[in-house]
């Protein structure tokens, strides 16, 4: 970390931290004393709630004045699994790349953001404001994260004009993609209720699982939706069926289903759930005693269509890898799904082939490569 205008030497820092979610291992300082050092102002971030665990988060920002350009990640990471034919939290190098829990997803992004700042201070002074977001909850719940930083800084009057998240959103090359939304997901719980009898009686009981299964082939039947030009068809996946019956000569009193739906902009929790209930209040004959329902929300869809974040993003990235990247609404849910609320925001950073996967790691090129992008970004958004 004795030049932070390369990104190698932090991206191996914070490699180095173990910080699987909700343990920081000290990552946060390491990021912390690097963004200090290239002169911003830090604040560091504790939020607890009474179901999950406390989550240190961080916010810098270098500057005061409008406009204000974010870049948002995360430094936790999943656990790193078996297999690794190194050490998951050792930063080593080895054939052009860097190894390690978080090389890809996102660590290095964090670095390489980093190294564009301080190339930029490095020549000019940005006339505006760059700031850091920076969760330890994105792998988690993200219940004390990013969401909460964002409360956070509407109570004192911060504003985000416009946002970067450095999640890796190429498939297979630098350059491949960028994503410019994503899908909301909603999660659906459903208990068919029965009575429970001799399968040689059946008239004395109530048998749940036949009406069970009539409740998800209604939901099922038809597609959701043909798609938009941004996002592919909503989907509803059933995920789980449970009766949980150990006996052959027994009918259960209850048959459990979870399903899942990836809805598009089209869609609303609220409206998809209100269909949901319609549906299953449809084949019970409005007995609303023969089911119980229940389902969480993890975000909402939403798009930042194209225009000049986009536009600039874009042209930084086929200005140095020579592809213009694919605009996708693909993949699961970010924290982009909370920052879409204060400011438009894009998602692009390394290759995601290795995430969360033993080995994980980022080739050494694209790390630079992907410094001297966020390096254009930054020049495009703070014209010297």
């Amino acid at each position: 970390m004795s030049d932070l205008r390369d990104p190698l030497g932090l991206a191996q820092a914070l490699i180095r931290r173990p910080s699987v979610t909700p343990e920081d291992a000290g990552a946060l300082t390491v990021l912390e004393e690097a963004l200090t050092a290239l002169g911003f102002t830090c604040h560091r971030l504790r939020f607890s709630d009474a179901d999950t665990p406390d989550i240190d988060n961080l916010y810098a920002r270098l500057g005061t004045e409008a406009p204000n350009l974010c870049f948002a990640g995360h430094t936790d990471v999943v656990p790193p699994g078996d297999g690794w034919t190194t050490g998951p939290f050792g930063g080593e190098i080895r054939d052009g790349a860097l190894y390690g829990r978080g090389a890809a997803d996102m660590k290095g992004a964090v670095a390489a953001f980093t190294a564009a700042v301080a190339r930029r201070l490095a020549e000019a002074p940005v006339a505006g404001s760059i700031s850091f977001l920076i969760t330890g909850d994105e792998e988690g719940p993200a219940v004390n994260g990013t969401k909460k930083v964002l409360d956070w800084l509407a109570e004192k009057g911060e504003v985000l004009d416009a946002c970067i998240v450095g999640e890796p959103t190429n498939p297979r090359s630098l350059g491949d993609m960028m994503k410019i939304g994503r899908r909301g997901s909603v999660t659906g719980y459903l208990t068919a209720w029965g009575t429970q009898g001799h399968v040689a009686y059946p008239h004395l009981a109530d048998n749940p699982i036949p009406r069970l299964m009539a409740m998800l082939g209604a939901l099922i039947e038809s597609p959701l939706d043909d798609g938009t030009p941004h996002f592919q068809p909503s989907s509803l996946q059933i995920t789980t069926i449970d009766v949980g019956n150990p006996a052959t000569n027994v009918i259960p009193a209850s048959a459990k289903a979870t399903f899942n739906i990836r809805f598009n902009d089209l869609h609303t929790s609220d409206s998809l759930m209100a269909w949901v209930k319609a549906t299953v209040d449809r084949v019970c004959g409005g007995d609303a005693g023969l089911y119980d329902l229940r389902f969480a929300v993890s975000g909402e869809a939403f798009l930042t269509p194209p225009g000049p974040l986009a536009t600039l993003i874009s042209d930084a990235v086929e200005a140095e890898t020579g592809r213009a990247p694919e605009l996708s609404t693909s993949g699961g849910t970010s924290d982009a799904r909370f920052i879409k609320d204060a400011c438009p925001v894009v998602e692009f950073g390394l290759v995601g082939q290795s995430m969360h996967k033993k080995d994980e790691h980022c080739r050494l090129d694209d790390l630079e490569a992907l410094a001297r992008i966020y390096r254009r970004i930054i020049d495009g958004f703070f014209p010297s």
